[in-house]
């Protein structure tokens, strides 16, 4: 895969199906016209696939319960989301809202004749409700610590309210912007159930429960106080389902997500999968039932695995998903539907149990390897190996992922795919803070950033380097977010192993990212604790005298998850010392350029990563 071969890649994303129709939306980007496109196509038995809707782009399709109706999300142009229903035997899809902030996905109540969803709200003369531009807004006055996020912007001045509209594009706002709210549900034709902040957001919190509210509009009650984070509640066989965590005060790092069930009156919560080894990813979509159990995705040693949870708890069975990852799935009676990534594909729309896989347009892969060893103390590594044709020996970079509960996967990832196709091995470890291998690896990094996760992807360089196809004396290393934090300290402390380094959207200050960040009022604290000399100790930018071999600071403008303040400390520090540095900014992007980012700005970076790799790497 070539940088300029982004505009090959067909990825298919949510998966919807009601007896024999199965719709997928699908995401192409468009580097002419520097957006992305796609549509919804229909799914058949056999495996093949008919273009369904022909919007600039249509997802998040749901079909009615009656089966009769299919509504979904629509992008034209440079508008925001808005709802639209077509009946399934076709049709000219019909517009439901017209918000000045666009709609959330849609969810059919159960008589079919109503969609809930959630919808932001601005205040008067703020984001377009007038004909000013933004600079000509009143000041913001700013009370709360949870005042902005990463990709979105500002909140307090356009609350999400959980909407409800019906058939004929009467919309009704059912609850009334006081607080947050998300993951809508119906409880029964009634009653809406809903995700919101403990005590409706009175104070910022991380805890968050399940409160319901009338569908006609009315007051929210409290249904369930959760113990810890709670999200996408369903009711299936008669009960009430949520996935949450567990914790307490701050401490929401690096918990594993579990399937939790209740009464519908929101009686006798139990958690029904193990906290330590079941860990549900919610990218993967909400969880829905069947006859048998609950389908939902579990993040396990980099697979994502679709399993089928029974109603009273368990490990579940898996139907999908090993050595792979399955990003969106879906089920009606006996057919169960997937769309499953591998190391040499997007995605392919898979018939569960059937052997029939639907792929669509991609691009040569090069091949994957599984890597195991250990750490100096024993402690087990794993990760993988993308190779480059030929025989080498290669030039290496190693590549560390975010989060740091993240996870490097067996699904296709066109960044390493790119890099081993100009010609480098590329190592993808998941280092003790990773997700997927039992909480107690997740949270091991806890108050210890830049001890066992730099043995672990130390080791497990050395295990790829023991092939003769790898040359160790030309390696550098690479990563955005905490890859770029593990970047940097790699620099610092462990420079002589590396030729270079591509630090990206980097943590390199605790001390500035904690009032800097969307989340750093609370995540500096509960991964490095509250002592300021330990946050320091823990600084790739206390070390940066140590910095000595050629690095590149990446970093977008306007991200504000590590904000670009993280990156201009470093470039001043390692430029007035000397160091081969340079910054390299993308304008209008926040965090997730490498994933969502402009089409063009995504190619141009990957020509950036290439260019640096060939000055450094390949001389």
């Amino acid at each position: 895969m070539r940088p300029e071969d982004l505009q090959l890649l067909t990825t298919p994303g949510t998966v919807a199906v009601s007896g024999d129709l199965v719709l997928v939306s699908i995401t192409t980007p468009d580097l002419d016209e520097n957006t992305y496109r796609g549509g919804l196509h229909r799914v058949f038995p056999d495996g093949t696939t008919t273009p369904w809707t022909h919007g600039d782009r249509d997802n998040a399709q749901r079909i009615s319960p009656d089966g009769k109706l299919v509504a979904f999300l629509r992008v034209s142009g440079k508008s925001k989301p808005q709802l639209y229903v077509v009946p399934v035997d076709g049709g000219e899809p019909r517009r439901l809202t017209d918000l000045p902030l666009g709609a959330g996905a849609p969810v059919w109540s159960p008589d079919s004749s109503r969609i809930a969803f959630v919808a932001r709200v601005p205040e008067e003369g703020r984001y377009g409700t007038t004909d000013d531009g933004p600079e000509a807004e009143a000041p913001r006055r700013i009370t709360r610590l949870d005042y902005r996020v990463d990709d979105v912007g500002f909140l307090l001045d356009r609350r999400p309210r959980v909407h409800v509209v019906d058939l004929e594009g009467s919309v009704t706002a059912v609850t009334d912007g006081s607080h947050d709210v998300s993951d809508p549900a119906w409880l029964d034709d009634s009653t809406l159930v809903f995700v919101a902040p403990r005590d409706l957001g009175a104070v910022e919190t991380l805890h968050s429960d399940l409160y319901t509210v009338p569908a006609a509009g009315g007051t929210a009650s409290l249904l369930v106080q959760a113990a810890g984070e709670a999200s996408m509640p369903f009711v299936a066989n008669g009960s009430l389902f949520w996935l949450g965590t567990e914790f307490t005060g701050i401490d929401a790092v690096a918990r594993n997500q579990g399937l939790w069930k209740a009464s519908v009156d929101g009686s006798g919560a139990v958690r029904l999968t193990d906290v330590e080894t079941v860990d549900v990813e919610r990218l993967s979509g909400q969880p829905v039932a069947d006859a048998d159990g609950v389908l939902l995705v579990v993040r396990n040693r980099g697979a994502l695995e679709l399993r089928r949870i029974p109603f009273d708890g368990g490990q579940g069975e898996v139907l999908a998903g090993s050595s792979a990852a399955v990003r969106s799935f879906a089920t009606d009676g006996s057919t169960v539907v997937a769309v499953v990534s591998t190391p040499d594909s997007p995605g392919q729309v898979e018939f569960v149990g059937t052997g029939v896989r639907t792929a669509f347009s991609s691009v040569p892969a090069r091949q994957v390897v599984e890597l195991s060893g250990s750490a100096s103390d024993g402690y087990p590594v794993h990760g993988w190996l993308v190779l480059p044709e030929g025989e080498g020996p290669h030039p290496v970079v190693m590549a560390v992922h975010g989060g740091p509960f993240m996870y490097h996967s067996w699904g296709f990832f066109d960044e390493a795919q790119v890099y081993a196709t100009a010609g480098y091995a590329v190592v993808l470890p998941n280092p003790r803070g990773s997700a997927g291998y039992g909480q107690a690896h997740g949270q091991a990094v806890i108050g210890k950033f830049g001890s066992v996760d730099v043995d672990d992807v130390l080791s497990l360089l050395d295990v790829a380097l023991e092939r003769d196809d790898l040359d160790s004396e030309r390696v550098g290393v690479m990563g955005g977010s905490y890859g770029g934090f593990m970047t940097s300290w790699l620099s610092a402390h462990h420079g002589e192993r590396f030729r270079a380094a591509w630090s990206e959207r980097a943590v390199n200050a605790w001390d500035s990212f904690g009032g800097s960040s969307d989340i750093g009022y609370f995540f500096a604290d509960a991964y490095c604790g509250t002592d300021p000399e330990a946050q320091r100790a823990m600084s790739p930018l206390t070390y940066a005298e140590k910095i000595n071999i050629p690095f590149a600071v990446v970093h977008s403008e306007h991200d504000w998850r590590c904000p670009l303040e993280q990156a201009q400390r470093m470039f001043v520090a390692l430029k007035r010392r000397g160091v081969e540095t340079e910054m390299l900014l993308f304008p209008g992007e926040g965090h997730e350029l490498t994933r969502t980012g402009q089409p063009r700005h995504r190619r141009q970076r990957f020509d950036a990563v290439l260019e640096w790799w060939g000055r450094h790497l390949k001389a």
